[in-house]
């Protein structure tokens, strides 16, 4: 598969009610192009797992352009964001010789 897995870790400004509502319907820990979140019990720290397509020429600036996009349109405040990102075109796979 070509693509990135992005990880996002950050601290959400305050939420409202809504907001937390709003986030507790999208916690989990898969990796999706939509992107899921896990948080603290204060709703004040998050980790954003993310996976975004990956094109012939695109690299880790994009993969982050991508992700960044995908937690953007959550619409939740948040700030001092920190980013891992893993190429899934650079693992190699060992199989046991059978």
């Amino acid at each position: 598969m070509d693509a990135f897995r992005v990880i996002i870790r950050g601290k959400f400004d305050p939420l409202d009610a809504e907001a937390r509502a709003s986030l507790a319907a999208k916690a989990d820990v898969a990796f999706t192009e939509e992107g899921t979140f896990t948080h603290d019990v204060n709703a004040t720290a998050f980790t954003f797992r993310c996976q975004v397509p990956a094109g012939p020429d695109d690299d880790e600036r994009a993969a982050k352009d991508g992700a960044l996009a995908a937690l953007e349109a959550h619409g939740l405040p948040c700030r001092d964001l920190n980013y891992a990102v893993t190429d899934l075109r650079a693992i190699k796979i060992r199989r046991k010789n059978r």
